[in-house]
């Protein structure tokens, strides 16, 4: 499933190719004709994210909620658009553009009011945070108590692994399995502690940095969490080959060394996904 940072490029590369352009709009599927009618021939207005939902504007005819999940893929290509098959749930054609919405776990027309509901049953998304610059990336730039401290009222009284908590949609929205295996190898936390013994310093810590790498993900659309002096460069270790892309410490490492303590990656399954961390690296305190 897509993390938060693939889900605000998205919005970003919407805005980009048809922000306030009219839009010719169908579903060859069908099972979202309804709802492209009547957007069809209407201009974005905006596009907005908030964790792993996407929300496409159409101003009076209110907005396009988009869950990927699983298994959903959006895509973009040129104009003029080759035939479209029956996968697509819907298709949107500008003047230089069109994209393709397949196999979305949610593809609906809401209102203003619905998509609100939507927003306050989420946790904070660290890529809505307003307090750091758009340029920030360092943990310094950037202030711990901008809308962090939603989240941590509900991990300092969790009997919940901290894992399962940074997982959880109402308490963090976008963090999927590879920022929460990565986020808490660097910060050197057993993903097995329960969310109330974890430390205000603790969460702050890892609320920034969740901020700074995801803006780093957005930006790079990749996913790279090893600090520049875990480089491969700098270690004098091969580069990761993973279809997942970039530099990390313990995702989808199971099995391999530690980069830093050369103990072996440990995985099991947490909240319905697989975890991975160092035991080394990551113990109790």
């Amino acid at each position: 499933m897509p993390e938060g940072h693939t889900i605000h490029r998205l919005a970003a590369d919407y805005r980009e190719r048809f922000a306030d352009r009219p839009l010719a709009a169908s579903s060859p599927q069908g099972k979202f004709a309804d709802g492209a009618a009547l957007i069809d021939g209407q201009p974005l207005t905006a596009a907005d994210a908030h964790g792993k939902h996407l929300f496409l504007g159409f101003a009076a005819a209110g907005w396009v909620h988009i869950h990927l999940g699983l298994f959903g893929k959006l895509g973009f290509g040129p104009v003029p658009a080759p035939p479209a098959t029956d996968t697509v749930r819907l298709r949107l054609v500008g003047p230089t553009a069109h994209a393709d919405l397949r196999g979305p776990t949610t593809c609906a027309l809401i209102t203003d009011g619905e998509k609100q509901a939507i927003h306050d049953r989420l946790g904070p998304d660290p890529l809505r945070v307003v307090g750091p610059p758009a340029g920030a990336r360092r943990a310094a730039d950037v202030d711990p108590s901008a809308d962090g401290d939603a989240a941590w009222r509900r991990i300092a009284r969790s009997r919940s692994t901290v894992a399962a908590l940074l997982m959880d949609q109402k308490v963090i929205a976008g963090v999927g399995n590879v920022y929460r295996a990565e986020v808490l190898f660097r910060h050197g936390i057993d993903p097995y502690l329960a969310g109330r013994d974890l430390t205000r310093a603790q969460w702050d810590a890892i609320w920034v940095d969740l901020i700074v790498l995801m803006r780093e993900g957005v930006r790079h659309n990749r996913i790279d969490t090893v600090r520049p002096e875990h480089l491969p460069e700098a270690m004098g270790r091969p580069p990761r080959v993973d279809d997942h892309g970039g530099e990390v410490y313990v995702y989808r490492r199971a099995g391999q060394p530690c980069h830093l303590c050369g103990d072996e990656i440990r995985t099991a399954e947490l909240a319905a996904r697989n975890l991975f961390w160092c035991p080394g690296c990551q113990r109790r305190s």
